[in-house]
């Protein structure tokens, strides 16, 4: 009988590091580290602080460049890509959610969600305001859509930055500590959002503290000390990446 096939990757990376210069000789964030994440997964990269999480989704996104390796989303060679390209690229491929939510305070929630749009010109100017008004709907927060940042719970402030994030129909989504900032049932929702999301086949790469986080994502990375040393999903991790 046949075996069903595994979801393709869409995210590689190959012995990449990422060493911060410094007055000491440099501080190596991320070393040597090797993965897949397959279309449609929701990854949760968990360990302490300073461990390399946050370096990790910086390098994955194209915001920061790996010392060594290779880097690629969707079959694009992020680590080669040109600055001049990256911004658009970033615009289109990569939604990124921050722990401080990061909306423009003098604009609504609708207007903030449609930003990325005007930014990259992804959909009509006349279709932005229906498409940030069906994210805020599938986000629960249709109702805040005039509203301004300020207005809003910390809950609400979230949601709206994930449809923002999501506004430009990314393949990746990408979120950095999203429930630091956010109370125990709030922190739960969110999780919630993410694996829903994951289940209509959106790939989303988490960092985060929250020990729920597990129950919730198909896969758990734990880091240390710039490497991978953990896989819960039980995909091999590569004798390179345990060092």
């Amino acid at each position: 009988m046949l075996q069903p096939s595994s979801p393709p990757a869409l995210i590689t990376l190959r012995g990449v590091s990422k060493v911060y210069p410094g007055p000491a000789g440099g501080f190596t964030a991320l070393s040597d580290v090797s993965l897949d994440v397959a279309e449609g997964g929701f990854v949760a990269v968990v360990g302490p602080s300073g461990c390399g999480k946050s370096t990790l989704l910086s390098l994955i996104s194209g915001v920061d460049r790996p010392t060594r390796g290779e880097v690629m989303v969707g079959g694009t060679a992020v680590h080669a890509l040109p600055e001049r390209r990256l911004s658009e690229w970033r615009g289109r491929t990569v939604g990124i959610v921050f722990q401080f939510f990061q909306l423009l305070p003098t604009l609504t929630s609708a207007e903030n969600v449609m930003l990325p749009m005007d930014f990259c010109g992804t959909w009509p100017v006349r279709e932005r305001r229906g498409r940030a008004e069906a994210l805020l709907e599938r986000l629960g927060v249709a109702d805040q859509a005039d509203k301004l940042p300020s207005a809003l719970s910390g809950g609400q402030q979230q949601r709206v930055a994930i449809a923002r994030a999501l506004a430009n129909a990314p393949a990746v989504l990408l979120a950095d500590e999203p429930t630091g900032n956010l109370d125990s049932r709030t922190s739960a929702a969110i999780l919630e959002l993410f694996a829903s999301l994951s289940a209509e086949g959106q790939t989303v790469v988490m960092v985060t503290h929250e020990a729920a986080a597990r129950t919730h994502a198909s896969r758990t990375l734990e880091m240390a000390d710039g490497r991978v040393v953990g896989d819960e999903a039980g995909v091999e991790v590569s004798e390179a990446v345990r060092g």
